[in-house]
């Protein structure tokens, strides 16, 4: 049993450019590979569009301790749409613990408090592969002469930790 929470997420969608997403999905494998990431796992993996019977995406995961990234890129209409969710993982014990009321509160709070540690490897792993699939937009977008992201564009949206 493992139960995930959004820690940030960010998105695009960029006009007038096109590119297959299996190539975009290798340029950010050998960006995040040539920051030598400690214990990050990259693979591919099929994400049901709905319910059961629908269709399925393929997305990039890279994955590091208790976090994972999912990253999608998809032609969209005459752009191509490229996102990436954060999530944080609980598993065993302490993904049934935290469901438990009030005891999933005191466990939370005192037997596996939020660090900054823990804090700080997330924003870093964030930070990497952030930094890997702007450079791989950058690099794509010039060699088509699409115009690059403006700067608000380049921002993940954070989620409450405290909440």
């Amino acid at each position: 049993m493992a139960e995930a929470t959004v820690v940030s997420n960010w998105h695009n969608l960029l006009a007038g450019f096109q590119a297959s997403p299996k190539q975009f999905y290798a340029s950010v494998e050998e960006a995040i590979n040539k920051r030598e990431i400690p214990d990050c796992k990259l693979s591919r993996v099929s994400i049901s569009e709905g319910g059961i019977f629908s269709s399925s995406r393929e997305y990039l995961r890279v994955t590091r301790k208790d976090f994972k990234f999912d990253i999608c890129a998809s032609p969209f209409g005459k752009g191509f749409f490229v996102s990436w969710w954060l999530l944080g993982e609980v598993s065993g014990l302490a993904a049934w613990l935290s469901t438990i009321p009030i005891i999933g509160i005191i466990f939370q709070r005192l037997v596996k408090p939020l660090t900054y540690y823990q804090l700080d490897t997330a924003y870093m792993f964030q930070s990497a592969v952030h930094s890997s699939v702007l450079e791989v937009i950058d690099a794509m977008t010039k060699t088509q002469g699409v115009r690059a992201l403006a700067e608000p564009d380049r921002k993940p949206i954070m989620r409450e930790f405290f909440a």
